[in-house]
């Protein structure tokens, strides 16, 4: 691959760093990067440009994005996801589905939103999960997000809690797992993401994307040419 794109479908258990790496092995290059960071435990799209095509990254990071999540209503954990320790446990079982789903949807629009203590942001200049693992105070401002749609919620009660899947768009910057701690946190149960997969970002689709070990390459003219008719239909605010 001389220069253009790799749509991954990225695995759990890898940083999006790991994916990185190993593109760079199997096409010979340095000049590797990624639009969009997925956390380990989450799957789904992953963006990749290969030499020159690093450059149109950049139009990626502000692209609405769209996921299939997991939440479990009645478990609350240090970092608002699966990796963490279980702080506190509170039965859920006697919300109906109703009142979840009100819940849920409730937080489509516009509003403010504050980033999980383990989130990437950073704080006096270093990654606040970084401060909190060494035990710091991590102060935090919430920022306003878009929640411009969330579908397809299917809720299951399990032995020790109730999963909640849905669909969700939303704009970049969006926290999925801190939507399910306000989610969790309003139905007075506390809350936890469990699973997570990037499923679009902006007009790109996780259907474009293949397996690391089967990588194949999106020609740059291609990707600019779709990423323009989206960029076009995008309505001025």
């Amino acid at each position: 691959m001389k220069s253009g794109f790799a749509f991954i479908d990225k695995p759990s258990d890898m940083t999006s760093h790991d994916v990185v790496n190993q593109v760079r092995r199997s096409v010979g290059t340095k000049k590797v990067g990624h639009a969009g960071t997925l956390d380990p435990f989450a799957t789904g799209l992953l963006i990749l440009g290969v030499n020159k095509a690093t450059r149109l990254l950049a139009f990626l990071l502000g692209l609405d994005k769209s996921y299939i999540a997991t939440m479990r209503l009645g478990e609350v954990t240090d970092t608002d996801d699966l990796t963490g320790t279980v702080v506190s446990k509170t039965s859920a079982f006697d919300l109906d589905e109703v009142t979840i789903l009100k819940a849920v949807t409730a937080h489509i629009g516009t509003q403010m939103q504050m980033p999980s203590t383990y989130s990437a942001k950073k704080v006096d200049g270093v990654r606040a999960y970084e401060k909190a693992r060494r035990g710091e105070d991590v102060s935090l401002t919430p920022k306003q997000i878009t929640i411009s749609n969330i579908s397809n919620v299917r809720i299951q009660k399990m032995h020790d809690g109730i999963d909640v899947e849905f669909e969700v768009s939303c704009s970049s910057g969006t926290y999925i797992r801190a939507l399910a701690r306000d989610v969790g946190q309003e139905l007075l149960v506390g809350g936890h993401l469990r699973a997570l997969r990037r499923v679009s970002i902006g007009a790109f689709s996780i259907a474009e994307a293949t397996v690391l070990n089967r990588l194949a390459s999106v020609p740059c003219r291609r990707f600019v040419r779709k990423l323009c008719r989206y960029i076009k239909l995008i309505p001025k605010v």
